[in-house]
């Protein structure tokens, strides 16, 4: 019986690889018990396609069934799972299954474990679907589109033996409700990327066995309670990105087992407890973007020697950075950004063998150079953020800086820094991403850039740089020939960079390689013709040379960077026509070539049909639909006959109008050049806008990026 029955869903499942006759119990992935009746199924990963159909529900001793990562399709048939009375193990997760979970099916009692993530099911899970589970352990829905509310009553008498819970990323909404707190085995809860909302219930402090609490990118809010102090196993709490206020519980130092404290885009507040330094399994700390206060030197980390990430930026602690905190030997990441920190790096911290990722920008912090000679002892560090301090100080000018080996990621952008770009960055061989951008640097762009092998991400923008476009920039070779190394797409940074201070979700780039190439030289006085040569660039992603002295016309081996997706030449003293060849840029979608002196017809078709008027005003003799300024023949100028001449009176108006309309060009003309000689001429705004988690101002854009 139960072989007719594996032949009939081959005629639904193709890739089954099953002979046409034979011993079934022999068939791959099968099992069969005494009696030659199938009790496992087992075919993960085998490229399956096709549907589940009701055929499954003769096999009615199969206790495990494993279909997962495989190409499934369609609903469920009703009473699927009901029909099956000794099933133990269900997993059909990683498929493309759809439609809600049969409303008139069941689980049965003897299932154990059931997981149906990462598929396409929709609909809510009723109370009555979980009812006959008695010995459910693990119940798993993540990555779906279920919506309703979360079966928080699924320990009060369906299943009280249940240790995993799993409702992550689906589309629950309303409160969590009671119920949890009745799970006396519970070990791990994970509703995270919901749309919940309200308080934690009161009663999830009772369920005593919990491990993990996983509820991030939800709205919950109000506090956190002060009993969760009972919770003695926890080593997880992640409750980041939603809505919660008031303090950090002060009893949280009794949770000797707690390992990550995730509590970052909330609205916490008030000192952190002292009882915090007491968590000493603690590994992961991250407290970023909320509003904690006071200071941090007053707290003493050398008892968290477990601790490998600190991420405290984006509040209000005040002080001199915390000695003890060099003394946590384990750390690989330290973020105290945003925060209004002052006095001077210290020595201290070379201790931390371990060190990658440092991130101390947006405070008050002074003397670069003796920051930078202590660094070069951080042997490890890969990533120095240091962006918005040392206000007004001189780039150290030394021809060496022994060390920084490692860097890959260097910033001081909005640090006002004077002096010249400083020559003893051509020692490192490895910096991939260079930010000195809202400085005062003179002087010309140094030859040598553009032989740093790795370099791909390089902003320069507002400074006071002279001189050409370097050619010699157009021989990076992360930018011409070679694409980022394959290594990098798998290796993952200590911390994120480049976040939106309150979003949990969007615009972290976790690996460097997903952040776009670009060179940004916008805001100089930069002058000469754009080279030709720039049609080197295979491989950048964003081009900005705005509000420079760039003349000459649009170069047509632009069109050949063909992953292109922001250009923007506005602001210069760029003529002639918009190269038509530019619309064959199916990546662009950013374009900007305003205020210039170019003429001609904007091209049409391609990306061209979804800029605004914006990208080209400030041109008068551009012409096209989109500006409502049509392009007339050269023959359409010419007085037809017959055409009346002008009157002596009207002569005379015609050359007062341009006398005047003259004396107001000139003037505009010398009040404009003032305001680029005062470097006043800001088009993205006042840079302490911006946020100081993002290694360059111009990281948020508005190019496309992949969620970390």
């Amino acid at each position: 019986m139960d072989q007719a029955s594996l032949a009939s869903l081959s005629l639904n499942i193709s890739n089954l690889n099953w002979p046409s006759s034979g011993d079934c119990c022999s068939w791959e992935g099968v099992q069969c018990d005494g009696n030659d009746r199938v009790t496992h199924l087992w075919l993960p990963t085998r490229g399956l396609r096709g549907f589940i159909t009701s055929s499954f529900s003769n096999l009615s001793k199969l206790s495990q069934l494993n279909l997962s990562h495989n190409c499934l399709s369609g609903p469920l048939p009703d009473g699927f799972f009901s029909s099956f009375t000794t099933l133990q193990i269900v997993d059909l997760s990683f498929n493309c299954l759809s439609g809600p979970l049969p409303f008139s099916d069941t689980l049965p009692i003897a299932l154990q474990i059931l997981d149906l993530s990462s598929n396409r099911f929709n609909g809510s899970i009723q109370s009555s679907f979980l009812w006959p589970a008695m010995n459910l352990r693990s119940f798993n829905v993540s990555n779906n589109s279920f919506t309703g509310r979360i079966p928080s009553s699924i320990c009060s008498s369906d299943s009280p033996s249940v240790v995993i819970l799993d409702f992550s990323y689906n589309g629950f909404q309303g409160p969590v409700g009671q119920g949890f707190g009745a799970c006396e085995k519970l070990e791990v809860l994970r509703a995270g990327f919901n749309f919940l909302s309200g308080p934690l219930p009161d009663d999830i402090y009772s369920a005593g066995a919990l491990q993990e609490i996983f509820l991030p990118g939800n709205k919950l809010n109000g506090p956190i309670g002060e009993s969760i102090i009972n919770l003695a196993n926890l080593r997880i709490l992640a409750l980041f990105g939603n809505e919660f206020i008031g303090s950090i519980p002060n009893g949280i130092g009794k949770l000797s087992n707690l390992e990550q404290l995730l509590l970052h885009i909330n609205n916490l507040n008030d000192t952190l407890p002292q009882s915090l330094m007491n968590c000493t399994s603690l590994k992961a700390l991250n407290l970023r973007v909320n509003n904690f206060v006071g200071e941090l030197s007053a707290l003493d980390f050398s008892k968290l020697q477990q601790l490998i990430t600190a991420d405290l930026g984006n509040n209000y602690f005040h002080g001199s950075l915390p000695t003890s905190l060099f003394s946590c030997k384990a750390l690989n990441a330290i973020r105290l950004a945003t925060n209004r920190l002052e006095g001077e790096i210290l020595p201290d911290i070379v201790t931390l063998k371990s060190l990658s990722f440092l991130s101390l920008s947006n405070n008050s912090l002074t003397n670069i150079t003796g920051a930078l000679r202590i660094l070069r002892g951080c042997k490890n560090l890969s990533t120095i953020i240091l962006s918005k301090n040392f206000y007004g100080e001189a780039m150290p000018d030394v021809e060496s800086f022994e060390g920084f080996q490692n860097l890959q990621i260097l910033a001081f952008g909005g640090c006002q820094l004077t002096g010249q770009i400083p020559n003893w960055l051509m020692e490192l061989t490895k910096l991939e991403v260079l930010d000195f951008s809202f400085n005062k640097l003179t002087g010309s762009i140094p030859s040598w850039l553009g032989r740093l092998p790795n370099l791909f991400y390089l902003d320069l923008s507002v400074n006071f740089l002279l001189g050409d476009f370097p050619k010699e920039l157009i021989g990076l070779p992360k930018l011409t020939s070679q694409p980022i190394a394959e290594s990098a797409y798998h290796s993952y940074l200590a911390l994120p960079v480049f976040v939106k201070p309150n979003d949990a979700t969007n615009l972290q780039y976790n690996r460097l390689a997903h952040l776009p190439p670009a060179i940004y030289l916008g805001n100089n006085s930069l002058s000469g013709n754009i080279p030709v040569e720039i049609g080197q660039f295979k491989l950048i992603h964003i081009l900005d040379l705005s509000g420079n002295s760039f003349s000459g016309t649009i170069p047509d081996q632009i069109s050949m960077l063909t992953n292109l997706e922001k250009l923007d030449l506005s602001g210069n003293n760029l003529s002639g026509k918009i190269p038509t060849s530019l619309k064959n840029l199916h990546f662009l979608s950013y374009f900007s070539v305003a205020n210039n002196n170019l003429q001609g017809p904007i091209p049409a078709g391609g990306q061209f049909n979804t800029f605004s008027s914006s990208s080209y005003e400030g041109n008068p003799g551009l012409c096209g639909p989109i500006l409502q300024r049509p392009c007339l023949d050269s023959s359409s100028t010419t007085r037809p006959l017959g055409s009346r001449r002008r009157s002596p009176n009207t002569k005379l108006i015609v050359g007062l109008l341009f006398g005047i309309l003259f004396i107001i060009g000139v003037i505009s003309t010398v009040l404009a050049l003032w305001m680029l000689t005062n470097r006043r001429i800001v088009p993205r705004g006042d840079p302490d806008i911006f946020d100081s988690e993002t290694v360059s101002v111009n990281s948020t854009s508005g190019i496309s990026t992949e969620v970390g």
